[in-house]
């Protein structure tokens, strides 16, 4: 087999300040364990025109041993794009475990499916096209889904992440942990306006006001990690 190497989109990814630093991380620990039907469904989303947007696998990697930390069963994940991170959960889950996944638009998530049908896990989620707060609205109107989820990954529009937070507090359990995705937004978040580009600023300000409404929740635990492009891991306290 030839070996894995990491490409120019998944540097895009990473925050370290050499890229062969990040590379050696990802060709020395990240790689090696990453699952055939991952990487198959990474190198296909290199092809795709927002490459950018796929969960880093160092990310996924985390993921991957925080779902089972907390023996995740039925988790939730919000934004899934050709499904990189859908797939790893569904290929951590137990066989009768559940994800639903949520998502605007079915179109990228089709890219992805059959890679997802060939590992044999597509029967795990429960794909909902949908804007992301009507769906989780709609979760809450069943009483039996509070405190009914053991994990939740936010990867979608960074706008209503906070609206987001509120809901997914009430859906995940208590230990239980909610993942948010690109909290350091390329950098940008340390950085002044004037060095961040006019179609950026909207997502960096939403990101600034999330960072800042996670910190002061004393309902969570958290850590912001420089994974990725940054991810904020939050644990339901009470």
């Amino acid at each position: 087999m030839a070996k894995d190497e990491a490409k120019a989109s998944d540097y895009s990814k990473g925050l370290l300040k050499s890229e062969e630093l990040y590379k050696y991380i990802l060709e020395t620990s990240v790689y090696p364990r990453e699952a055939e039907p991952l990487k198959e469904l990474r190198n296909i989303t290199h092809n795709h025109p927002r490459a950018d947007m796929a969960t880093a696998p160092d990310t996924g990697q985390l993921m991957k041993m925080l779902l089972n930390l907390v023996n995740a069963r039925k988790t939730i994940e919000v934004g899934v794009f050709t499904g990189y991170s859908l797939l790893l959960t569904a290929l951590t889950l137990p066989e009768d475990g559940k994800v639903i996944a949520i998502d605007v638009s079915r179109d990228s998530y089709e890219k992805g499916l059959p890679v997802i049908k060939k590992a044999g896990v597509e029967h795990k989620i429960d794909f909902r096209e949908s804007e992301a707060l009507p769906a989780l609205e709609e979760l809450l109107n069943d009483k039996g889904n509070e405190g009914g989820f053991d994990f939740a990954f936010v990867d979608a529009d960074k706008v209503n992440n906070c609206n987001y937070h509120e809901r997914l507090m009430r859906l995940v359990k208590v230990g239980g942990i909610i993942v948010y995705d690109n909290t350091l937004w390329g950098g940008s978040v340390a950085e002044p306006d004037s060095a961040t580009p006019e179609w950026r600023r909207e997502g960096k300000n939403a990101t600034l006001e999330l960072n800042k409404k996670l910190s002061a929740d004393q309902r969570v635990q958290i850590s912001h990690a420089a994974l990725g492009d940054g991810i904020t891991i939050c644990r339901r306290l009470y």
